[in-house]
């Protein structure tokens, strides 16, 4: 699983996505990994995955919060499967905590 540091045009769907993965990540879109992309504004990611037979497109947006994401100046990040699943929770998955504390009910 890679990380595309620094943020993507977020109106960019498969051909785009998978442009960037060969030209900027160089790596090859159609090897079975998964790539996720973020966008300017933090709260929206796509996750571009080849299953073999098709490439797969998926996006979440956090109501609140936003995606913790390495500078540019990192370059291309792995990160392993339970880093990804603290990634899409909104959780920092360099040092897991929540991004955003939720209010008391009183």
């Amino acid at each position: 699983m890679w990380l595309a540091t620094g943020h993507t045009d977020m109106r960019k769907g498969f051909p785009g996505l998978a442009l960037l993965v060969q030209e900027t990540l160089r790596r090859d879109p159609h090897c079975g990994h998964l790539f996720v992309f973020r966008g300017r504004r933090g709260d929206l990611i796509k996750v571009l995955w080849h299953d073999g037979q098709g490439a797969c497109l998926f996006s979440k947006r956090l109501e609140r919060g936003r995606f913790l994401w390495p500078s540019p100046a990192d370059g291309v990040v792995a990160i392993t499967p339970a880093q990804l699943g603290y990634l899409l929770e909104g959780i920092d998955w360099r040092n897991p905590q929540q991004t955003w504390r939720p209010r008391s009910a009183g």
